[in-house]
């Protein structure tokens, strides 16, 4: 149980009753917005992966099963939606939840803001799905959407407007996402409780606000970008058709990818937070190298932004050599963490929880993932696998094997905290076994795929790919099923009593001071940091003070003082 220090009162206001519904529809409370953004970012999960099923059942036969426009419109929406809908926002959920507690504060710094930007999340996931209502279906140019086919197909003015909703929907969502990363760096900044310096916030929150700071620089080229797309498709603009008016659709893909490369560390940076966090409790050992963790993290942040035409190299519009140097340098830091990472469990007595199953399948599939992109740094290696199924292998290792195993690691370590009782860990390790393998399964024939010639986005192919091919969906399969374990393990636990205590992993930071559930201000009192680790640091003192009565109670002069 956790051992909370006394310290300033926290002001408890009484709030007024209201119907459960309406209170949580008008909650400002950052744990219910939390939980409501990981609610609706698990549906969105669900849609986008039933999606990706329908993908593989294509996938299956070289001659397919759906007409290709449709095939189009299925891995377009998969991957927006996987994306945009549900690696994005359920980080930003988790983050919601549990960042204010790691520093001590009572809320977000401007609660009315964070329900705003939370209520425009679904609307613009609304908006997104909504093109499968449109005539000619919805957007089906890839989730890059690139020019001159995202400028034809479906133009505003014809019976199709799958394409325009798709613009508009993520025009909505980074909105929502911009709000949201101020608000989150503003609460990091200004709300710290007394005595976290920066130095002593968890990884988890550095991490994050590198996040929030990407999202701040990068967002805004992509909204940019996506609003002279909707421009050029209905108000008579040239900016990236370049038939009538001059425009270049290189010109977008700049634009792309100057926000897409910093977005691939947006998804994953709060997985290796989470890892980051989860390691050393399982341990029993602290993060090694906890500053040169930072500075990895801040490494990559800067980086990021210093890579994105490395995506471009087929296209000659770029200089090839410094973005071979600069993707080589942003694995770096990266190695860095896996060394880090690795020194916290040398000889650690590890607890191997399912928290620890996912965190441990996270190191080894975003390492595969990570090796595997190395390759595509290399301009002569990528001329020939670019637009190949090593690209989508190498995606999928990385935001899947790394982002999402890196997201269910947090589920499965902080769900007492959330709901006050635990995951089922025999459900828990059966899904992590079912996705390892299936990851697998399904990523790993990719790579000879991709050697072999196969290219990406294509609804039919060659026979002599349909082996790998079946194997791949048998993997997916799984993946499905694995999915559905947890989606029953949450339904079970869901009727069985709250039993978990305040620290029930003996972890270490902030968060685990307080109730689980926390409580409306998240602490009855303001804790005390003196290090980075204060919830152990509580510990100690409470096993300190303990052993001081006791030993006082045995001396002789002690005795009957207990």
């Amino acid at each position: 149980m956790a051992v909370r220090e006394a310290g300033p009162e926290v002001a408890q206001p009484d709030a007024p009753r209201r119907h459960p519904v309406v209170e949580w529809l008008t909650t400002t409370d950052h744990k219910k917005i939390g939980i409501m953004y990981m609610i609706t970012a698990f549906v969105f999960f669900l849609i986008g992966g039933l999606l990706a099923m329908l993908v593989r059942t294509q996938l299956m036969f070289p001659s397919g099963l759906f007409p290709l426009n449709t095939y189009n419109q299925l891995f377009t929406m998969h991957a927006t939606i996987m994306i945009f809908m549900f690696v994005m926002p359920i980080t930003v959920g988790i983050a919601n939840y549990v960042v204010p507690l790691m520093i001590g504060a009572p809320d977000m710094a401007f609660p009315r803001v964070n329900a705003f930007s939370y209520w425009l999340f679904p609307l613009g996931g609304i908006i997104v799905l909504s093109g499968f209502a449109s005539p000619q279906g919805a957007a089906q140019a890839g989730w890059t959407s690139y020019p001159p086919l995202s400028e034809h197909l479906t133009a505003g003015s014809s019976p199709g407007w799958g394409e325009d909703v798709w613009v508009l929907g993520l025009l909505v969502l980074g909105v929502a996402s911009l709000l949201g990363a101020i608000n989150m760096l503003v609460t990091i900044f200004k709300l710290r409780a007394p005595g976290m310096t920066m130095y002593r916030m968890p990884i988890f929150v550095w991490t994050f606000m590198v996040t929030s700071i990407l999202l701040v620089l990068a967002l805004p080229t992509f909204s940019a970008a996506l609003m002279a797309l909707f421009v050029d498709r209905n108000l008579g603009g040239h900016f990236f058709d370049p038939a009538p008016g001059g425009g270049g659709a290189i010109l977008y893909q700049n634009i792309f990818w100057f926000f897409g490369h910093p977005e691939v560390y947006i998804l994953i940076l709060p997985s290796m937070g989470i890892i980051s966090e989860v390691l050393p409790v399982f341990s029993r050992k602290p993060l090694f190298g906890y500053r040169a963790f930072i500075y990895a993290t801040l490494a990559i942040g800067m980086l990021s932004f210093g890579v994105w035409a490395h995506h471009m190299f087929v296209t000659g519009a770029s200089y090839s050599p410094f973005f071979s140097v600069m993707t080589a340098a942003i694995a770096i830091p990266t190695g860095v963490k896996f060394f880090n990472w690795t020194a916290t469990m040398w000889q650690a007595r590890i607890k191997m929880t399912a928290a620890m199953y996912f965190a441990l399948g996270f190191l080894l599939l975003f390492l595969i993932g990570g090796v595997d992109g190395v390759f595509l740094g290399s301009p002569p290696v990528d001329f020939q696998l670019h637009a190949t199924y090593w690209v989508v292998s190498h995606i999928h290792y990385v935001l899947f094997g790394g982002a999402a195993f890196g997201i269910f690691t947090g589920f499965y370590y902080w769900w007492p905290k959330w709901s006050g009782r635990f995951l089922n860990e025999r459900l828990g390790k059966a899904h992590f076994w079912f996705w390892f393998i299936g990851a697998n399964l399904a990523f790993m024939p990719m790579h000879i795929d991709g050697l072999e010639g196969m290219r990406r986005r294509v609804g039919t192919y060659l026979p002599v790919f349909a082996d790998l091919n079946r194997i791949s969906t048998v993997g997916a399969y799984l993946l499905g099923i694995g999915a559905l374990i947890f989606v029953a393990n949450v339904i079970l636990t869901a009727r069985t009593p709250r039993t978990a205590p305040d620290d029930p992993w003996e972890a270490n930071s902030l968060e685990w001071a307080t109730t689980s559930p926390p409580p409306p201000w998240n602490f009855t009192s303001v804790p005390r940091i003196r290090s980075e680790r204060p919830v152990r640091d509580m510990r100690l003192a409470a096993a300190t003070a303990a052993e001081a009565v006791a030993a006082e109670a045995a001396s002789p002069d002690g005795e009957g003082q207990a």
